[in-house]
């Protein structure tokens, strides 16, 4: 049984909240809450108590950054700069692109209807520098374009909040009455310097004020586009079984990776389907790869369990995450490298039987000696070497420890005489006390020291012994020992 959602209609004020310090605070408002007077950080409940009408969805904002993300990318089909402009805007520079649409106002008019055929609705501006057409776009109704000599004219009537400051320096201009841009424009520099010359440059007024009038530079520095690593393949019409177009697929990718030195590590095949809907499998390896005919055999056994409805026309292969792989010549030999082949082989059983059944050993950073050695997937990551030991570890470690019964015990020593696994033993020679002290930031509280003791038995076998907790420690009765390791 399916549950759906119904809309609130125009006249109802909606509001997306987050967790603040203390509830839910308001993180954005449709343009019904914004006329009540609704303002973002104001407490739900508060809101609630004056608006009982108040309709509150919790706000995705992991989401509609991601989203931007996206946008900021897309929007790069008028310029080739743009950047996120915090968490709600795009700055773009136009500097010499314009021209290719017919000049600024009808670059303009296609960014808002792209806009609005992505179901999007944006304010632009355009403006000399980008803070003055930040302000505009936000603070001047939209659809502004300043010209180089009337900026100061344009910005004036403007709040002083235009300029993104923090509200106690908002509040601290109005009360001296500088409530617009243009008072601020027009109170002497020297008499607002001594008040703001320790503020950082992000929030200083002055400093913003000039970047806006283009009196300071203010560079617009937009990463670099991101390389996707792509290959597709079109049907004339519509098949079922898309195995046999995934060698086609593979050489192609494989091309565009060997032309960059680079290996694929994880990969995304997407089958596109007549009817719309599209089904994706991921492929992970153990180590960078382009070898066309290994990814196809990866791929093939992720193929089952792919409904085709009524067929597909479009597959894409992408390379998810790539690292450097550089050319390589082949032992003159014809050996093969070993490496290689176990990496394969890590692919192929994990890709048969899951990341979760193929693990080997890894190190981890702890002087509790069960702790040291982990297990993680094989293809998470490179296998780590084993730290470097300043005492000798036996081979083979139990887990968990196993109790023994002391028959005889050494003060402040090792047990004379112990059973374990109802074989009794007499010490011959020991060494020790190795102390490790509980982990304060992993452990419970009342967790006992340990003294470890190395220890050989009349028959020569040598064991590893702790004794957890001494005498009077104030955590527990009587020390309890235990066996933790044999050494070959």
């Amino acid at each position: 049984m399916s549950q759906q959602r119904t809309l609130p209609g125009d006249d109802v004020p909606v509001v997306l909240s987050v967790q603040g310090t203390h509830g839910p605070i308001v993180h954005a408002m449709s343009a019904e809450a914004a006329r009540r007077d609704v303002v973002p950080g104001a407490r739900v409940v508060d809101v609630q108590a004056i608006h009982p009408d108040l309709h509150v969805e919790q706000a995705d904002t992991q989401g509609d950054r991601a989203l931007l993300e996206r946008v900021v990318m897309w929007a790069r089909r008028w310029c080739p700069w743009t950047v996120r402009d915090r968490e709600d805007g795009i700055l773009m520079d136009i500097t010499g692109a314009a021209h290719l649409f017919g000049g600024e106002a009808r670059m303009l008019r296609d960014i808002g209807q792209r806009f609005r055929m992505q179901g999007l609705s944006a304010r632009l501006a355009v403006a000399p520098t980008r803070g003055a057409a930040q302000m505009l776009a936000r603070y001047g109704g939209g659809g502004v374009i300043c010209e180089a000599d009337d900026v100061e004219v344009a910005l004036a009537p403007l709040p002083v909040e235009a300029l993104r400051i923090d509200r106690d320096t908002v509040r601290l201009l109005q009360r001296l009455g500088l409530k617009t841009v243009g008072r601020l424009m027009e109170v002497p520099r020297v008499a607002l310097m001594r008040r703001f010359d320790r503020m950082a440059a992000e929030v200083n007024p002055l400093v913003l004020l000039d970047r806006a009038l283009g009196r300071a530079g203010d560079p617009l520095n937009a990463p670099e586009d991101a390389v996707r690593w792509l290959a597709r393949v079109r049907l004339p019409e519509p098949v079922i079984d898309p195995e046999p177009h995934l060698e086609a697929l593979a050489a192609d990718l494989c091309r565009q990776l060997a032309r960059a030195e680079q290996g694929a590590r994880r990969l995304r095949l997407t089958i596109y389907r007549v009817d719309g809907e599209w089904r994706s499998r991921d492929v992970a390896l153990a180590s960078s790869s382009r070898e066309a005919a290994h990814l196809v055999r990866l791929m093939a056994g992720k193929l089952e369990g792919i409904d085709p409805g009524f067929g597909f026309d479009l597959l894409t292969l992408e390379a998810l995450a790539v690292e450097p792989l550089a050319l390589h010549q082949d032992h003159l030999d014809g050996s093969r490298d070993a490496g290689k082949d176990v990496a394969a082989l890590l692919d192929r059983l994990t890709a048969k039987l899951g990341p979760e059944k193929v693990t080997w050993s890894a190190w981890c950073e702890s002087h509790v000696p069960e702790r040291v050695e982990g297990r993680v997937a094989a293809l998470a990551g490179d296998a780590r070497a084993a730290p470097a030991l300043v005492k000798e570890r036996p081979l083979r470690l139990l887990e968990p420890a196993e109790e023994i019964a002391v028959l005889y015990a050494v003060p402040e020593g090792p047990p004379a005489r112990f059973r374990w696994r109802r074989v009794a033993y007499l010490t011959a020679r020991f060494e020790g006390p190795e102390r490790i002290a509980p982990e304060w930031w992993r452990d419970r509280p009342g967790t006992r020291l340990r003294d470890y003791y190395k220890v050989e038995a009349g028959d020569g076998r040598r064991f590893w012994l702790f004794r957890e907790g001494v005498l009077g420690d104030g955590r527990g009765s009587d020390p309890r020992w235990f066996m933790q390791g044999i050494f070959a």
